[in-house]
């Protein structure tokens, strides 16, 4: 599940996003309503036990849908997401609210 540590206003949240090393995947990019779906905006780092992660604030009060990219080409959703909603693609995004 992503970790959440929110600002001392309470306005904004810092969300860490995780995904395991048992993907198999070589790059991972986290895309969402927060970043236009945008595959380059936050690429994912891997620690040394191979787990992907990313940092980014979010604004609080707000419901955010996103996905991970793997490789480039496969969509994984976030295996401890908060919920799930279904997208016009036919499979569902996770959510995370703030």
């Amino acid at each position: 599940m992503p970790k959440k540590n929110y600002t001392k206003t309470g306005r904004s949240c810092r969300v860490t996003f995780y995904l395991p090393a048992g993907v198999g995947a070589h790059t991972v990019a986290l895309c969402g309503e927060f970043n236009n779906w945008d595959p380059t905006a936050h690429p994912m780092g891997r620690k040394k036990d191979g787990t992907f992660y990313t940092s980014l604030y979010l604004d609080a009060g707000s419901s955010y849908r996103y996905r991970f990219l793997l490789d480039g080409d496969r969509w994984e959703n976030d295996w401890e997401a908060e919920s799930y909603l279904p997208n016009e693609h036919g499979t569902d995004d996770s959510v995370i609210t703030v």
